[in-house]
């Protein structure tokens, strides 16, 4: 029998996305989620998708996790429960999403003790991710050390932009001694994205060139030529680029000097605000794009300067992306607002006929759950929606790597 699955583990700071995939036909057999571990009220939710457990449906275990070895081995139980444990000789690997793989790791890569050495050395350019996925990867070599464990980075799609498009223009000795340029950010969802998106118009993938936005709680946008990146909004940190739920996206850095010496702000405080406290949180109080659309629409001032605000980022970045690209065949919507918000399509687009953009109203305000295509039929541009799956990207990247 061939090794065919593949656990794909997201470790965050008090939480493990998990999801098990079979990829003799990309199907997943096992979904989950544990959080808020480390408090009483650590909750896992666990979800076979076949075998004997799956006619039971979700099932649920609410008490305390003290940390992620304790959630991992709650998950091997839930997964052998079900007929699908991390004892399986049909169990090929463990992939794992890490965030910031620096200018060292561009591809997806087997894990040794150098390896994991290298990863937490990049710590200092994630400080909120890198350690949860460096734990996460420690407690799945523990519990199955004779099986590849793969890191795949989000920042890896992204390492093909031309370098004065990653170099910040400050003095190039600085930079270079602390690892300053960028980056980007979501890769795993870029990446598959623009893949689908060349399936979707029925075009090889080497011939069609991809404007991605990436819209969730963090956003992005990347300009993807014939399947490689060339530019995109995330920078350094996942703070550059679009406006966010919480994050401010692109300002003017000496707004950070001036709330530093006229408002006395720490450094500290700083990244607090520009992080947590900004993006449609910090312009109307809500981050969640429904509540804002809402209000808006009930006439509330500050939900629709926001929304306004997160609209005319967007129209800058696919101008600029245009310019960049010189063609561009599509523009791909993703991700929880992006596959779901059909006004932030509508007044993405609107306005934007002279670059070859035109939607299709009744198209777009159709929902659905699969990759379609919004754009009006005569469209020089067409406009698509994609939903994401970084879990199947991440799952076959790995897949690929220890089968090859």
């Amino acid at each position: 029998m061939t090794a065919s699955r593949v656990l794909v583990l997201n470790s965050g700071s008090s939480s493990v996305k998990y999801q098990l995939l079979d990829m003799a036909d990309s199907g997943r057999l096992a979904v989950g989620l544990v959080e808020r571990i480390g408090e009483e009220t650590s909750r896992l939710v666990h979800e076979p998708l076949t075998g004997p457990g799956a006619a039971g449906g979700k099932r649920e275990r609410v008490g305390a996790i003290a940390d992620h070895e304790t959630a991992l081995r709650a998950v091997a139980e839930e997964l052998a429960a079900d007929g699908l444990g991390l004892d399986s000789p049909e169990l090929a690997a463990v992939g794992h999403r890490v965030v910031h793989g620096g200018t060292r790791f561009t591809r997806p890569t087997v894990i040794d003790d150098e390896v994991l050495a290298e990863i937490r050395s990049l710590i200092p350019l994630a400080p909120l991710h890198n350690p949860a996925n460096v734990t996460g990867i420690e407690v799945a070599r523990s519990l199955r050390g004779d099986l590849p464990q793969v890191a795949v980075f989000d920042t890896a799609f992204h390492s093909t932009m031309p370098e004065h498009v990653a170099r910040y223009a400050i003095d190039a000795a600085t930079a270079d001694k602390y690892s300053i340029r960028r980056y980007g950010f979501h890769g795993t969802s870029h990446a598959y994205v623009s893949r689908a998106t060349a399936e979707l118009l029925g075009r090889p993938v080497e011939d069609v060139n991809v404007i991605v936005l990436h819209l969730g709680n963090g956003a992005s946008a990347s300009a993807v030529r014939g399947g490689v990146c060339v530019e995109t909004s995330m920078g350094l940190t996942p703070l550059e680029g679009l406006v966010m739920g919480t994050r401010s996206g692109d300002l003017d850095p000496a707004v950070i000097f001036h709330l530093a010496r006229v408002g006395g702000l720490s450094v500290d405080e700083i990244d607090s605000l520009l992080n947590k406290k900004s993006g449609l949180l910090g312009m109307c109080g809500d981050n969640d794009m429904r509540e804002v659309l809402r209000r808006a629409g009930e006439g509330d001032e500050a939900a629709a300067t926001a929304f306004a605000a997160y609209v005319h980022r967007l129209k800058k970045y696919i101008g600029a992306y245009s310019a960049v690209l010189g063609r561009v065949d599509a523009v791909a919507f993703t991700a929880g607002v992006g596959e779901n918000a059909h006004q932030v399509r509508e007044a993405a687009v609107d306005g934007l006929a002279e670059l070859g953009l035109a939607l299709d109203l009744e198209a777009n305000a159709a929902r659905s759950c699969e990759p379609r295509l919004i754009s009006t039929e005569y469209a020089r541009v067409a406009v698509v929606v994609v939903p994401t799956d970084e879990e199947l990207e991440i799952a076959a990247q790995t897949y690929a790597l220890v089968t090859q």
